[in-house]
């Protein structure tokens, strides 16, 4: 132990710097998997507020080339910027609707470019300074207000996706029966490709599908490559290329609304992250995140380029790979910044013909709403008030969406909100949240509940009957409820956190007897009835967290020797609260440990273990108005404070 303790201190994984050759492949690797996402945002706002061909080229050179320092300063980070997590940054989807509105408000082409970069340069600045206090503002962003923004966020795409796939919005032909066979065969190809292929294919699907609907209507003469060959094998984006950006109050409030939706992905992001690297998320980490987002931000609109989040897609690869050095991402960001000097890429991407881009869309915005929905089934539709602010938020977005001409009724400065349906549905969905779950009589942070079984807030909590406390937070514990009834008596609650404590001492506080009934109930690790939910869905779950409701018959002799023979030495079953264990690996070592202690020490660890278990239980039932999921939330609410 001695020796252990003084060895040196290995550095975690996330750090490790692998030889070049490596960092080069997997960075590619990270790159192939971004890059259709990356450049489809200013393709769709090139078509969309008129730009030529020329001006889509510089846009798509200097999108690549911010989005890998975007991705240097996430990943590597400086000072008190960037979470240092292999992170790759990327145009957030989220903005392409409310840039499409700013920039047809200022008259399209390049004069409504400026407004646009006028309006990401200040939200970039806002998201850098409020980052440290974005854990505040959190609460007012519920799985209610997120689902509905990306459920709204993909339906109101939809539609730039179809116009591209009748051949643009500039010249459109629907009945072009070529049009309608490239966008349906992209379409097909990447379905088929997900169907059939699994891994690093899988996640390249878009990519495939536009290189290939590139290269069919290339052969059969419908794609124009000629600027390719004007184009230099070398250029450097210059800052404020097409002139001083323009600010106005309302395409900035417009933006700034976008980097609040953002900054909600990016923290879940976040999350996802640390839980695959194995990494604890703290409020800190979360504020470094942000401020590279932020940060980010700022550069795009100085270098011609648009609002900066982490890409979702390359969070996937991340767990498929299992590669998590931060140093890939960052080769992944030289890679980028390199290709966003050649001007000649940009041309390529630029030639992809507008029904092979919207076949690609369909599929990439409808994924988006249905996330939306994912998002939205957290949600307990019991309470009417939830349906009013979905039903709401989306009916207004739909309702500009399909009718863009009612911006012109309203006042000039409210064109951009009711120009966008994004902009729209978003802040209807936030200010009607903060009505009907912060301000009156019912003002709380939910405490308990699961869709479908009602809500409970803290003020309902204290003036809750001991029966009906005992009810809802019985699940805490397995088999007998004299904890939660001793929790009870210590009413009223200040806040979640005494609520949390009074379980905990509770717990510590019973006699000798009640605490070994109460280690009698909970069930062994890995054993059937908790793989067929005999044990009840909280026991299911909390294994399942470290797949030991997916044994192999090896595994499940493994574990039942051990079981058994920790319950034949102490006479109680081996309680572990897996979910905050490494691997199973870990698991049964330390298990196998325990074998040698003294059976008053296991008394008081399978305690400590029970604790564990349910604070993480409290945590699933809890909703304190976080849009995270529970599993994201667990990690947030270890925080020390």
């Amino acid at each position: 132990m001695v020796i252990g303790r003084t060895a040196k201190r290995r550095s975690h994984p996330v750090d490790e710097l692998l030889p070049v050759g490596k960092l080069a492949v997997y960075g590619f690797q990270h790159v192939l998997a971004f890059y259709a996402g990356a450049v489809v945002v200013p393709i769709l706002l090139a078509s969309a507020i008129g730009l030529n061909e020329r001006e889509l080229i510089h846009l798509i050179n200097a999108d690549l080339f911010t989005c890998g320092i975007a991705s240097i300063i996430q990943s590597v980070g400086f000072w008190k910027i960037g979470v240092r997590l292999p992170l790759l940054q990327g145009v957030t989807f989220t903005a392409v609707s409310p840039m499409i509105a700013i920039g047809l408000a200022a008259g399209g082409g390049t004069q409504g470019l400026l407004v646009i970069y006028g309006s990401v340069i200040v939200a970039g600045l806002v998201t850098f300074l409020a980052a440290p206090f974005f854990s505040r503002l959190i609460r007012f962003f519920p799985p209610v207000v997120t689902g509905s923004v990306i459920l709204i966020i993909g339906l109101a795409l939809l539609p730039v996706a179809a116009a591209d796939a009748v051949g643009g919005s500039a010249h459109p032909e629907p009945a072009n029966p070529r049009n309608l066979a490239y966008a349906l065969g992209t379409l097909a190809l990447i379905v088929i490709i997900q169907r059939i292929f699994r891994g690093f294919l899988a996640t390249v699907a878009v990519l495939i599908g536009l290189v290939v609907g590139t290269g069919v209507a290339w052969a059969l003469g419908d794609a124009n490559f000629a600027a390719v060959g004007d184009s230099g094998w070398f250029g450097v984006t210059t800052p404020f290329f097409f002139g001083w950006p323009k600010f106005t109050g309302a395409a900035i409030i417009s933006m700034v609304v976008v980097m609040l939706i953002t900054a909600v992905e990016t923290t879940g992001d976040v999350f996802a992250t640390g839980e695959i690297v194995d990494r604890r998320i703290t409020r800190s980490d979360i504020a470094r995140a942000l401020r590279a987002d932020g940060l980010a931000t700022v550069i795009g609109g100085v270098f011609n380029s648009f609002p900066y989040t982490c890409f979702a897609e390359n969070v996937g690869l991340v767990r498929l790979t299992r590669v998590i050095s931060r140093y890939v991402v960052a080769a992944a960001g030289v890679i980028m910044v390199l290709i966003g000097l050649v001007p000649k890429a940009g041309a390529v991407v630029a030639g992809i013909p507008h029904p092979v881009l919207g076949g690609a869309a369909l599929a990439m915005f409808a994924t988006v709403a249905v996330v939306g929905v994912q998002t939205l089934s957290r949600v307990d539709f019991n309470d009417h008030r939830n349906v009013v602010i979905v039903g709401s938020s989306v009916g207004l977005a739909l309702l500009v969406t399909a009718q863009p001409d009612l911006a012109k009724a309203v006042p000039g400065w409210a064109e951009v909100i009711f120009g966008s349906g994004i902009t729209l549905g978003s802040l209807t969905a936030i200010v009607l949240n903060i009505v009907f779950h912060h301000v009156g009589k019912d003002f709380g942070p939910a405490v308990a509940g699961t869709p479908g079984a009602g809500l409970v807030r803290l003020d309902q909590v204290n003036r809750m009957s001991r029966e009906e406390f005992v009810d809802t937070f019985r699940r805490l514990f397995q088999g007998p409820s004299w904890a939660v009834e001793r929790a009870y008596d210590r009413r009223p609650f200040g806040d979640t956190s005494q609520l949390r404590s009074a379980f905990q001492e509770a717990l510590f506080s019973g006699t000798h007897t009640e605490q070994r009934e109460l280690l009698e109930f909970y069930p062994d690790l890995g054993a059937d009835r908790v793989a067929d939910g005999e044990a009840g869905e909280d026991s299911t779950r909390d294994q399942a967290s470290a797949g030991l409701t997916r044994l192999t018959e090896d595994d499940q002799a493994e574990f039942g020797d051990l079981t058994s023979a920790y319950r034949d030495r102490f006479g109680i079953p081996l309680i572990v609260c897996v979910r905050e264990a490494e691997k199973r690996e870990a698991i049964l070592r330390d298990g196998w440990r325990r074998l040698a202690n003294s059976p008053a020490q296991e008394h008081a660890a399978a305690l400590i273990e029970i604790a564990k278990i349910a604070n993480n239980r409290f945590c699933d039932q809890v909703t304190d108005a976080n849009p995270i999921s529970s599993a994201r939330t667990r990690a947030y609410g270890r925080e020390p404070s």
